[in-house]
């Protein structure tokens, strides 16, 4: 399957996950972000989830995974493990002999190679996306913004608290570990900034106190396109989505939206 346009009605098919690990310390998971570059075109100086756009190759190795996924949804998720693996040095949705240093290598070769196959084919690992629960998906067509990207969100999971990340300093120039609540907590000091969706994720995922919890929501909402449209309230303006998908909170005034 070819590539999507990066114009016109469909968008620019991305992905990204939400990685959870166990807190050090206790207590809520906690969930990996980045900060994106500021000289990025999208959610410059943002903090998101990891991911980003998918790739010719993407949907190639996708259609070439068969099993019960269709090869469009294979592809995005092939592109959340090739993005992790690039962006974060972590490796998900994979299996075999996998360790620290040959993460290490195989994310210095992804980055040699810019496709996840070759890296498959070198150190004999597989494909193993039943490790990626979809969690939503959104498609701001409706905004005026630069580039529109169909994006697939998934959630996967660390289990341990002792892992190694190093972010790539190219789209991202920070990563962190956080609860969903903390980061919600330092946007509103202004620490960091995030983008209306992201926001809305994080209200959502806060509402879990475990991978499990998230997962079992996640597997009981069927994934729908989400599209922010707006509305009026008390003759103000606010950006809203729908009420049954599973978000505690689904408006904001626009006067308090960050937009990419």
């Amino acid at each position: 399957m070819s590539e999507q346009s990066d114009t016109g009605s469909e968008g620019i098919p991305a992905a990204t996950v939400v990685i959870f690990r166990n807190a050090p310390q206790g207590g809520p998971p906690q969930l990996l972000m980045t900060i994106r570059s500021r000289e990025m075109v999208f959610a410059g100086g943002m903090a998101v989830f990891p991911g980003g756009r998918v790739d010719p190759a993407d949907f190639d190795l996708g259609a070439a995974v068969g099993g019960p996924l269709d090869p469009e949804e294979a592809a995005h998720q092939v592109a959340v493990v090739r993005e992790t693996l690039e962006e974060t040095g972590l490796v998900i949705g994979l299996s075999g002999e996998i360790d620290a240093a040959k993460a290490r290598a195989a994310r210095d070769f992804l980055q040699e190679t810019g496709e996840l196959s070759p890296v498959l084919d070198h150190f004999g690992w597989e494909l193993e996306l039943d490790q990626l629960v979809p969690f939503a998906r959104w498609f701001p067509k409706n905004e005026n913004i630069p580039r529109v990207y169909d994006t697939r969100f998934y959630l996967a999971d660390l289990g341990t608290g002792a892992v190694e990340i190093e972010a790539d300093l190219s789209e991202n120039t920070h990563l962190f570990w956080t609860t969903a609540q903390g980061a919600l907590d330092a946007a509103e000091k202004g620490d960091i900034k995030i983008i209306f969706p992201t926001r809305r994720n994080l209200e959502r995922l806060a509402q879990f106190d475990s991978f499990a919890e998230a997962k079992a929501q996640a597997e009981a909402i069927p994934v729908r396109t989400i599209t922010p449209h707006m509305g009026e309230r008390d003759g103000k303006t606010w950006l809203e989505i729908g009420e049954d998908l599973g978000y505690p909170v689904t408006a904001e005034p626009l006067t308090t939206v960050a937009r990419s």
